[in-house]
């Protein structure tokens, strides 16, 4: 990546909206660029969380993201791992560059 590009990791606070409701989840997560597609891919967990681990496990898969200091993003979840963390993936400018 270029140098004056922001961080292709972020580990830390994010709300995620699932449903009707918010929650203040931890995450850790990655970005890389597809140079053939274009765009960005990103993808990463968030720490166990029995609310969310719930709202997954009942088949949600879509939510909304916000990172401190922006704006909220579109972002696909996936089935709970054995932990109780939930996998976050989305594509595009990943959320935390800003």
């Amino acid at each position: 990546m270029e140098a004056d590009l922001p961080d292709e990791q972020y580990r830390g606070p994010a709300t995620l909206r699932v449903g009707d409701e918010s929650l203040a989840v931890s995450i850790r997560m990655s970005a890389h660029f597809e140079p053939v597609e274009g765009r960005f891919r990103w993808a990463g967990r968030t720490t166990p969380d029995a609310a969310l681990h719930e709202r997954v496990g009942g088949g949600l898969r879509e939510g909304l993201l916000t990172i401190p200091g922006s704006a909220e993003t579109s972002v696909r979840l996936s089935e709970p791992d054995p932990w109780g963390g939930v996998r976050l993936s989305g594509t595009g400018t990943p959320p935390w560059f800003h």
